[in-house]
């Protein structure tokens, strides 16, 4: 961010105090000006016996990745999940937790990633408007197959890493 959002004035780092540290502050109102971005969910999408996982490929790109989404105005971040689910596989959640996050620089995005589990692998329901092809792939098999280098890589690999350390 280098201008204002309400004047329009440059932007220059000024200190606003010892928790906060430096902040951009406007060289002709004076606000302090915290940082404006996107919020998006991805998802690592589990078959019901949570032993396979779903990858997509979108947009006319032959790329894998997970199924992924904006969080719409006033939506909550598991509400987005479910309903990106639904809206690109036809698939209901009936479980999810979080995964973990990391800021998307290309898109000034913070980026949310849950793992869900979804009621059943029937993917007739896929959206072929968003989504082009929808797979299945065992977890070793999608950590091949997920594109690489991508923060969907670094999700899947993050919950692969936590899953393996879970195990006894």
């Amino acid at each position: 961010m280098k201008y204002c959002y309400e004047c329009g004035g440059l932007l220059e780092d000024a200190f606003l105090n010892d928790r906060e540290g430096k902040v951009p502050k406007c060289t002709r109102c004076g606000r302090f000006q915290f940082p404006v971005f996107s919020a998006a969910v991805s998802m690592i999408v589990q078959s019901p016996e949570k032993d396979r996982i779903l990858l997509i490929q979108q947009y006319g790109r032959k790329d894998n990745i997970l199924a992924a989404g904006y969080i719409g105005r006033g939506e909550s971040a598991e509400d987005a999940v479910i309903r990106e689910v639904k809206e690109e596989t036809g698939l209901d959640v009936t479980e999810l937790h979080f995964n973990r996050s990391e800021f998307f620089e290309k898109s000034n995005t913070l980026m949310l990633n849950f793992i869900c589990t979804v009621s059943d692998t029937d993917l007739s329901g896929t959206d072929h408007e968003e989504v082009d092809k929808a797979q299945w792939f065992s977890l070793d098999q999608a950590k091949k197959e997920i594109k690489h280098p991508s923060l969907a890589e670094k999700f899947l690999l993050h919950y692969s890493d936590r899953r393996n350390a879970a195990a006894p």
